[in-house]
């Protein structure tokens, strides 16, 4: 291959590839989730619950956290996430959150993760729609509902340095 098909193939293919190289090295764009985007996301999840009134969709997973919605219509269980951050949201409904304290019959169910029954010692605070909670790795909490209450939830959970 001559000299001069060389060069005009190598620019070629540079041009042809450019605009993918330059996507590749792209600066990444906010994400914006609207109220109303979130309500229909929280609609298709309530005829997801499972039999302990709790669905939830992990929605984007970033290089050291994720977002994430949750629809309850039941209590959960006691929960402490030893490496992550929770931020709450609350998209509809209201529910008590218990933090602190002690996890009773607490169980670790993954690695980094334990559920319990209840939490014993904890502070009780009552949350509605627009409320915004962050709860620290390793304090334990609990979501708890009156009986015939639903609550909505966009979720942030945050990977804590340590």
């Amino acid at each position: 291959m001559s000299m001069i098909r060389r060069i005009g193939f190598t620019l070629g293919t540079a041009l042809i590839l450019a605009p993918w190289a330059l996507a590749q090295n792209a600066a990444p764009t906010p994400d914006v989730y609207t109220p109303d985007q979130l309500e229909a996301m929280e609609q298709t999840l309530q005829q997801k619950a499972d039999s302990k009134g709790l669905a939830t969709q992990t929605i984007k997973k970033y290089t050291t956290d994720y977002a994430m919605l949750a629809f309850r219509s039941q209590s959960g269980q006691a929960e402490l996430h030893e490496k992550f951050a929770d931020f709450y949201v609350v998209v509809a409904g209201e529910a008590s959150l218990v933090s602190g304290g002690e996890i009773v019959s607490g169980k670790t169910t993954a690695a980094g993760e334990v559920r319990g029954d209840s939490i014993k010692g904890g502070q009780e605070v009552k949350l509605k729609k627009g409320d915004i909670i962050h709860i620290p790795a390793n304090i334990p909490h609990q979501l708890v509902l009156a009986k015939g209450d639903t609550f909505q939830y966009f979720i942030v959970k945050v990977q804590e340095i340590q």
